[in-house]
């Protein structure tokens, strides 16, 4: 039987990289998940706020948001279309993290709301906004993970769970309050 101090280097560094590499695995799985709905919400948000990729940008989308019961249809689509650009970019870079996440989840609650509980399934269904708002959650929970801005910033270098349940606690009064305007 040997101790920790006499087991050999090799020991050592089995043990050592084992738990290195589900580290990396995980940031890594962190990062692809960041990148990938981070990119995907702020190609939404430039929708709203630019056209770009079929949108109808903020006249369009400023009627649609009329259509569905909220007030000052082109004002709520610059604020959706900004929390989801900034949002989706900052979870992508994993920059603000606990922020960037409750930007997306407060409007993909609104998205929700508005698409209702009639189908679960595509096209009319909330299967996919159901998808993203449980990873933007997930994410801001989590924290970015080792391979993100956050890294850069002392207050959140280091994950911090109660930054995320704040974040998210944010997201869903801030959601709950548009949708108190909503008619």
């Amino acid at each position: 039987m040997t101790s920790p101090t006499t087991a050999s280097p090799a020991a050592r560094s089995a043990s050592g990289s084992a738990g290195a590499e589900s580290t990396a695995a995980r940031d890594t799985g962190l990062l692809l998940l960041r990148v990938v709905l981070g990119l995907t919400m702020a190609a939404h948000g430039t929708q709203k706020l630019f056209g770009w990729f079929g949108g109808g940008g903020i006249k369009g989308t400023g009627q649609f948001f009329e259509m569905s019961g909220y007030p000052s249809g082109e004002a709520m689509a610059v604020v959706a279309g900004l929390a989801e650009t900034l949002g989706g970019l900052g979870l992508a870079l994993g920059l603000l993290t606990p922020l960037a996440g409750a930007a997306l989840v407060g409007t993909l609650l609104n998205v929700l709301a508005v698409k209702g509980t009639g189908s679960f399934f595509a096209p009319k269904g909330i299967e996919y906004e159901l998808l993203l708002t449980a990873g933007a959650a997930a994410l801001t929970l989590t924290g970015p993970g080792r391979y993100a801005a956050d890294r850069f910033l002392p207050g959140l270098r280091f994950p911090q769970p109660r930054y995320g349940v704040l974040a998210l606690v944010l997201a869903v009064v801030a959601a709950g309050v548009v949708l108190l305007v909503r008619n």
